[in-house]
């Protein structure tokens, strides 16, 4: 397996002595956040107005590299490991709402069929892009992509391929990525990257099953919530049963209100778990106006995996029942007659059925608080 890219050019927060008190927290949360435009002001609106003369030097410098974009001697970078907490609820403002602006992606329908397989090994090359994505008639959302899109593009390769792989920065704010197919150092792996550079590493996955990806960047919660996600299937050595097989990718949707026409992703609705929508696939009821297609008779096995960030995905198919769901790894660990099974924050399961009767049949997020804010589409059999 091939050595991760490391850049000495990108430390991480953990090579920071542990702060004794709040006030060097804030100093080093203030020089960890330079490459985000604003934190520094957000940090300084977090510290009492009795905060020593020293600290307040430290977010000021933070302040002044932020607005020139320039680095200071012993930057250092987010990592994976930091939970949201670090930027005490503030997230950067979304460039994309501004006037002036590019207008949005036209609508499109997210497909939901899974790739099929290459003829081994995968090398992929993706790039981080802030696009305006229209994920309804009326509503167009300031996403921060993967390839240009939310959910990011579905890969699927076989266990014990090797996938290599390499972001590229494209934007102001750092990013980085999370498989969590892989099994690897994430410090080294999943760190982030600055505008313009990139990281490389390859990993092959030991277990089959529906596995997310993510933007591991600190605050975790804002880059997953902002559309940086996507799915990743990896089928076992041996073949499954032949089915029409299909990627539904649940996520929820905190937004601000519009600015010229673009709603931003809210972090603090985000701290506060109550999601304006819950979707599959990134665009609230597209599969109810544009439908999944099979035939009577066709065994269907979905690929649920649960984005997130917060609540569980109750996957149900109304008028069907699951003959098999696999809790874990396929084949192994396949329960039979299963109505609902909750898929986690994080999470991924297969679930499969036999249609053996025409028909139109929602499936959606049994949670129905949920379901009902988007989480609903249609299987629809045809004879």
């Amino acid at each position: 397996m091939n050595k991760p890219d490391v850049s000495p050019a990108s430390p991480r927060l953990s090579d920071f002595a542990e702060p004794s008190t709040r006030r060097g927290f804030l100093a080093n949360a203030s020089i960890l956040s330079l490459t985000i435009p604003g934190v520094g002001a957000a940090l300084a609106a977090c510290s009492p107005s009795s905060q020593a003369t020293g600290d307040s030097t430290a977010v000021s410098n933070a302040n002044q590299a932020a607005a020139t974009g320039s680095l200071m001697p012993g930057q250092h970078n987010s990592d994976s490991r930091l939970d949201s907490s670090l930027l005490n609820g503030h997230h950067p403002a979304a460039s994309l709402t501004g006037a002036g602006a590019p207008g949005a992606t036209a609508f499109h329908r997210f497909d939901p069929i899974l790739p099929p397989l290459g003829s081994g090994d995968l090398k992929l090359n993706w790039h981080t892009k802030q696009v305006a994505i229209r994920i309804s008639e009326d509503t167009v959302v300031a996403g921060w992509t993967f390839e240009g899109d939310t959910p990011g593009p579905i890969v699927h390769c076989r266990v014990g391929d090797n996938v290599e792989f390499t972001l590229t920065n494209d934007v102001d704010i750092p990013h980085s990525m999370d498989f969590h197919a892989a099994q690897i150092n994430p410090k080294v792996a999943f760190r982030s990257v600055p505008k313009g550079q990139s990281v490389t590493f390859s990993f092959k996955p030991k277990y089959a099953g529906a596995f997310m990806y993510h933007c591991g960047t600190s605050p975790v919660l804002m880059h997953i919530g902002s559309g940086m996600f996507g799915a990743i299937i990896v089928s076992p050595r041996e073949p499954l049963p032949p089915a029409k097989e299909f990627v539904l990718i649940q996520n929820e949707l905190y937004l601000a209100d519009a600015a010229n026409g673009i709603r931003a992703f809210d972090y603090q609705k985000m701290l506060g778990t109550f999601p304006d929508l819950v979707v599959f696939n990134g665009r609230p009821n597209q599969y109810m106006k544009d439908p999944i297609k099979v035939k009577v008779g066709d065994r269907v096995r979905f690929w649920v995996v649960n984005m997130g960030p917060t609540h569980a995905c109750n996957f149900h198919v109304v008028g069907e029942q699951f003959d098999t769901v696999y809790l874990a790894a396929p084949p192994a660990s396949a329960i039979h007659g299963v109505q609902t099974w909750a898929v986690a924050p994080g999470g991924g399961m297969a679930f499969e059925l036999v249609c053996d009767v025409p028909g139109e049949f929602p499936f959606v997020n049994h949670g129905f608080g949920h379901g009902q804010k988007g989480g609903i589409g249609i299987l629809l059999v045809e004879s």
